[in-house]
């Protein structure tokens, strides 16, 4: 069966990051979705970028000239027929594109338009340019995360993807649901800097508690403070990862680990944890990585290898899972989550930016003529 979005309809205006992130989830579900590309990205064939960009698997593509009136017409007729719009750029571009809320909301006026900036549509920052970085550096996360020494940045997972694109991706399904039992469209508005924040939501509440040291990185159970919950190097410079924050769980760790209890501090007393990372990590540099992973298979140790992105695809309860497919020879992550009847598939890899412009044409009614017409203009590719 198809996914569980099938029948939805997606328009996708080309940008980078969370919003191709969460038109590739929708895609991935079974939505139906037409990324917009700029004409001077649509070149006819592949580039070694776009072959590879996998935010776009599954998407059909047109290639517009967006500052043209005919490629603006284009857009607000495939939005008459869509679900959904979502795009990520800065407050008031699609506005002076003539593709802003107000124009398709009349065009369709029971339209989710869903929008993912860093700093939202409003507030003082809202015009300012930024990255991943700047918006968890405003929201608190960047600063809980790394060694006592320095923020580290982790990758661009929590601001652009989580607290962006799939942020976006609840956000523009929430609306649907309202959309198809009011017939009323709205504007979703996600920023990655109220995403990230919600992201957050646990950790203040154990500030509140008093159980969390905000001001001190690397301090607390869940950031690589407690040697309980932290990687160690083998002796193969590779690393394990440790989890064992449960005394049970921690009690098999101390097992599988060939240390006695009595020799140790206490879990919870903090005071003692320098002394037992400093045991941990001698006990960790006695064996390889691989040979760490089998010593604790099927414990409940809560310990496992730290992969690279190139390995994880071949361990074997991702492979077990199907937890990464290959399309066109590249490796990817596979749809998530799992459903049990209406299983979600990957119908290809990326396209060619603007090749499907001519079938998107005639589906919106547009005659061979007219198409010519617009290809001459330049307002399409």
């Amino acid at each position: 069966m198809p996914g569980p979005l099938s029948g939805v309809r997606v328009v996708e205006l080309a940008g980078l990051g969370p919003a191709p992130f969460c038109g590739m989830v929708l895609c991935d579900l079974g939505a139906e979705v037409v990324r917009v590309d700029r004409v001077d990205i649509a070149v006819g064939d592949h580039t070694s970028s776009s072959r590879h960009d996998l935010h776009n698997r599954g998407k059909q593509s047109i290639g517009l000239n967006l500052k043209t009136p005919d490629a603006v017409e284009v857009v607000l007729g495939l939005v008459e027929t869509a679900d959904i719009l979502i795009e990520g750029f800065r407050p008031g571009v699609t506005e002076r594109l003539g593709i802003g809320p107000a124009q398709c909301l009349a065009a369709n006026t029971a339209l989710v338009y869903g929008r993912v900036t860093g700093w939202g549509q409003d507030g003082p920052l809202a015009s300012a340019a930024g990255h991943d970085i700047d918006y968890i550096a405003l929201s608190g996360v960047l600063h809980s995360v790394g060694p006592a020494e320095r923020p580290i940045p982790p990758l661009n997972l929590v601001g652009d993807y989580g607290g962006g694109g799939m942020l976006l991706a609840l956000g523009v399904m929430a609306a649907l649901v309202h959309a198809r039992e009011s017939n009323e469209g709205q504007i979703v508005d996600a920023a990655m800097v109220d995403g990230s924040a919600l992201l957050t939501t646990s950790h203040h509440g154990l500030i509140a508690e008093g159980v969390w040291a905000s001001a001190q990185r690397e301090s607390n159970p869940l950031d690589g403070g407690a040697p309980f919950y932290a990687t160690y190097r083998t002796s193969d410079g590779r690393h394990m990862a440790v989890g064992a924050l449960e005394p049970r769980f921690y009690a098999k760790l101390l097992d599988r680990l060939g240390l006695e209890p009595a020799d140790l501090p206490v879990q919870t007393d903090r005071s003692g944890w320098p002394e037992l990372r400093e045991v941990f990590a001698a006990r960790f540099l006695e064996k390889t990585r691989d040979e760490w992973t089998e010593h604790f298979e099927n414990t409940d140790a809560c310990v496992a290898p730290v992969l690279s992105m190139e390995e994880a695809p071949g361990h074997p309860h991702n492979r077990s899972r199907e937890t990464f497919i290959v399309i066109d020879d590249v490796t990817q992550p596979a749809p998530a989550p799992r459903f049990s009847t209406t299983v979600p598939t990957v119908s290809s890899g990326p396209s060619v930016p603007g090749a499907d412009t001519d079938t998107i044409l005639d589906q919106l009614g547009y005659s061979s003529r007219k198409i010519s017409m617009l290809r001459s203009s330049g307002a399409v590719v």
